[in-house]
């Protein structure tokens, strides 16, 4: 079979979207050729983000490839699944251009992962997919049988059938991915990288998935959900590749990179740099020295809450006080270039005492974000707490409470967000 994985030409106008906007190698879609291909299969990508394709063109390419299947996701990379644009206008538009072009019409991603048969109508696609996708799609491109297929919603006549919650992959034996040298070379971006401007591409890989915690304002329940860390082989034989494409800086796209040396004295031996999201309460002196060893350059540590009550109420579970976890950010950033806390607005913040932490942090050139609003996707837990299960209106909730709770947000929406209904206009009422 003939399958079109599409990333669309993804744009944030007033969308509350708190991710990085740049492009990003597409690695769910990645995954999905590389089963595909081992299955028989001849699966091509087609990235309007990174090639920078107009909507209707981007359709046309997809069109004259003749797919049987068309697979398009509603969030920019596995890195931003916890924190897609919530509005679906993007993937609408590029189905609406496609047409009736692409054979079957899947949909991967975080919002078919929580809400399927609202994502479903909404999109007006044939098969929505929930959970980590990878195995579904190389499974729906063999079936004859829909309601055989795992974790996915589809219409039967006029009525939804949903044939069970949300996938995750097996994911330890992902082979390496591979990617065209021109995608590499126009990779100009660096995630997340600051003390230093690119010298090279950059490029993005996945050593594990799914994280071992579960912090109330994380959405991962429907996805990327369970720790798995890949085999070292085939991650290693990825890298090399890259850096064989000339790439200067990886992004470790996992949702928590836990110590593990055995990776990291690899990383030594291949003189490239690289940037990671973890939590520096997990990291020992001695595995802060061999990560700066490694090549890494940025850190971006979740710390959310200064206070041990704020720490608990968001489920950190974590062991180190306040105190300790500055000076261990401090300790950090003597061996990495750039490290950073994150810190989450909350109704009990005592503005002092950020102030006075935010301060001594820079002082030993460690960067704390002013708190920002968190969305209560419909995937994380604070979504559950406040609501209970995901229904059809979860995304539209969502968005008005998120919207008539703060009065400003991040640093990188310059314009107030719209509401959903007015981002959403070109898709199909639910």
């Amino acid at each position: 079979m003939r399958v079109a994985l599409v990333n669309p030409p993804w744009r944030f106008d007033r969308s509350i979207y708190f991710g990085c906007r740049e492009p990003h190698l597409p690695l769910e879609l990645g995954a999905c050729r590389a089963l595909l291909a081992a299955a028989g299969h001849e699966a091509q990508i087609f990235d309007g983000h990174l090639c920078g394709r107009a909507t209707s063109e981007l359709a046309d390419e997809v069109a004259a490839f003749r797919p049987a299947m068309t697979v398009v996701t509603t969030a920019p990379s596995y890195l931003f699944w916890r924190c897609a644009p919530p509005e679906l206008k993007v993937p609408r538009e590029f189905l609406i251009a496609l047409g009736g072009r692409g054979g079957r019409r899947i949909v991967v991603g975080p919002h078919g992962s929580a809400t399927p048969e609202t994502t479903l109508r909404k999109l007006d696609a044939d098969i929505v997919v929930r959970g980590e996708c990878e195995e579904v799609v190389a499974f729906l491109a063999g079936a004859a049988d829909l309601a055989k297929v795992p974790s996915i919603a589809f219409w039967d006549g006029a009525d939804i059938r949903v044939t069970g919650g949300p996938a995750a992959a097996a994911f330890v034996d992902l082979q390496a991915l591979d990617w065209p040298d021109e995608w590499i070379a126009r990779h100009h971006h660096h995630h997340h990288r600051f003390e230093a401007a690119p010298d090279g591409p950059g490029a993005e890989v996945e050593a594990s998935r799914g994280c071992p915690y579960s912090c109330s304002f994380c959405a991962k329940i429907d996805y990327r959900d369970k720790y798995r860390r890949r085999a070292l082989p085939p991650l290693l034989d990825e890298i090399d590749r890259l850096i064989g494409q000339g790439a200067a800086y990886l992004y470790f796209i996992d949702e928590i990179f836990l110590p593990q040396k055995p990776l990291l004295e690899a990383l030594v031996e291949r003189k490239i740099k690289f940037g990671v999201q973890t939590r520096i309460d997990l990291w020992k002196p001695d595995m802060l020295d061999l990560l700066g060893a490694a090549g890494c350059v940025s850190i971006e540590a979740g710390v959310e809450s200064l206070t041990i009550e704020g720490r608990a109420f968001l489920d950190k579970n974590c062991r180190l006080s306040t105190d300790e976890l500055a000076e261990r950010l401090i300790y950090a950033r003597r061996r990495v270039p750039f490290v950073q806390a994150n810190l989450i607005k909350m109704a009990d913040d005592d503005p002092a005492l950020i102030r006075a932490w935010r301060e001594r942090l820079a002082s030993h050139d460690v960067w704390a974000n002013d708190p920002v609003p968190l969305y209560p996707y419909p995937s994380s837990p604070d979504y559950r707490r406040l609501w209970g299960a995901p229904d059809e209106k979860a995304w539209e909730r969502a968005h008005d409470y998120y919207l008539r709770q703060f009065a400003s947000f991040s640093d990188i929406q310059d314009e107030r967000p719209l509401p959903l209904p007015e981002l959403e206009t070109s898709c199909r009422a639910c």
